[in-house]
Order: C-alpha cells, then structure tokens, then sequence
C-alpha cells in the first residue's frame, strides 16, 4: 500500500480547532431513524411497479437508492450507531437489496480516506476522467472494486464479500426462477443498473477537479439540494471528519465555513463541469 502522506489540509490549523466531537454520536432514536430511512422508498417503488407504474417507480428506485447509500456509508465509518456485528448485518442485507458486495466497497473507501486520491487509490479513479468517462467507466467500477478487495482487503471483510456475493446470487435465482413477482425483478435490474452510475455519482461529482492538498473534496450549500440528496454532498466535511455520521454534517459545514470559509468554494452543482473538459487531477506518490 501506497505510504502517501495526508493532505496538508487535514493539518491546517483552522481545521483542527474546529469542535466535532460533540457531533460524533446519533442517539438511540436517529440510529432509528437512518435503519428505517430507506424503507419507505423501498415499499412506494415495489408498489408502484408491481402495479405497473414503472416509470413512477424510478423515483423512488433512485431514492432507496441514495439513502442506502448513506445508510451503508455511515456503517463503513461505524457511525452508524451500532455494533461492529450489527453494522456488517447492515451491509449484507443491503448488498442484496442494492446488488453490491458492499464489504468490498467498504475496503476500498476506507483505503480511499488513507489515500484521498494519491496513488493507489482505486476508489477515486473516475475522478480524474471527464463526466462522460466516468459514467462510461461506471459498468467496470463495481469489479474493480472487487479486485481490490480481494487483492488487498483484511482477512474478515474478504470473507463477508464472499458471504455477499453467495447471498446475491441466492437472490437473484429466487426473483427469477423461483418467485412469481415482476415488481422484485423490476428491483434487482434498476439495482444493478444504479451500481453502474456510482463511480459518476459517487466519486465523480464531488471529487473532480480537487487535488490533494487543499481543495481535495467539494460540496455543496443548496439547501434544496441537500435536503433533495440526504446531506450526501457534504463531502469535504466528511474527508476532514469522517467520525461525524451524515445526520450531523450540515451542523459541521457551518463550523467549517466559520474556520476555513474557502473551503466550500468548490460546488457539487456546477453544470458546465459535466459537459466541458476533463479534470486531469494529478497523481501524488
């Protein structure tokens, strides 16, 4: 593994007085809340598809979607507010409802953190494509991921990717030649569809363009877009304190702003970005 050092912003003064510890925990009743978050998107996307509304039922497909995407993000940093036990029981059950071994997406973030996008990290490839290369390497990225993991992965999270990948394949037997409900087959092929859009939507939007001294993430302060997206473009916030858990962030990007105001000046939003030039983000040794 690549022996890169931090970016220099992770030891800027400013950051590291900003206070973060008290934000760092969810109560008994938020860790509620982020369990049951996904669930009823899941339900309202089932019921319109097995009714035939499909084209209704993608809506709310792309929103199961994202917030188990913040549900299984935050297990990957154990903030979820559960055990270790009950953060990989997490993972498994979202690796077959979202098609995804999701221990070896969790392998590859953490790598990612270490890394933040110098050599070696896998995670942040699409980053330094265009938009179109990165939606154009989306197919490829969930079995690069894959690679990794197995390649460089602890022992105990190779062992749950292959306890995922056992369980997905269960699954996807069951819905398509045992259960007799074209609203589960409708689920498992948006799934995988979405999985082919993570290495834009995912690493691309808010790490193109950023470099690993200073400006190594961006965000975003749209209220509406936050609202919309679960929080899930408080991306810098999150690099500089992965401890605080999604539900906290927009409370932390306020003390950001107070410390190192510059550093929400790189916006997830910024249309000219997906249809002008790639971002050839240099790659530190």
């Amino acid at each position: 593994m690549s022996g890169a050092q931090a970016p220099m912003i992770m030891t800027d003064a400013r950051v590291r007085a900003i206070r973060w510890r008290d934000l760092g925990q969810l109560s008994r009743l938020e860790t509620i809340g982020e369990l049951l978050m996904p669930v009823p998107w899941l339900a309202l996307s089932l019921g319109l598809a097995h009714a035939g509304h499909h084209a209704l039922a993608l809506p709310a497909s792309f929103m199961f979607f994202l917030t188990g995407l913040r549900q299984i993000h935050d297990s990957y940093h154990g903030t979820l507010g559960l055990t270790r036990r009950g953060d990989d029981v997490v993972m498994l059950i979202q690796s077959v409802l979202m098609m995804s071994a999701l221990h070896a997406v969790k392998i590859n973030h953490l790598r990612h953190h270490r890394l933040c996008m110098a050599a070696g990290d896998v995670e942040a490839a699409s980053a330094r494509m265009s938009a179109v290369g990165a939606i154009a390497f989306g197919p490829l990225f969930p079995f690069v991921l894959l690679r990794e993991a197995f390649r460089s992965g602890p022992r105990r999270d190779r062992r749950w990717v292959r306890i995922e990948l056992g369980a997905i394949a269960l699954w996807v037997v069951l819905v398509f030649g045992v259960l007799e409900w074209d609203a589960l087959r409708y689920h498992v092929l948006v799934m995988a569809a979405g999985e082919c859009f993570t290495a834009f939507f995912c690493v691309w939007t808010v790490h193109h363009g950023c470099d690993r001294d200073h400006f190594i993430a961006r965000t975003s302060r749209r209220r509406i877009w936050n609202t919309v997206f679960y929080d899930m473009f408080f991306h810098v916030e999150h690099h500089l304190f992965p401890g605080v858990p999604t539900r906290h962030l927009h409370r932390l990007a306020a003390r950001l702003d107070a410390a190192a105001p510059e550093l929400c000046g790189k916006d997830v939003w910024v249309v000219e970005d997906v249809f002008g030039a790639s971002y050839p983000t240099a790659v530190s040794k």
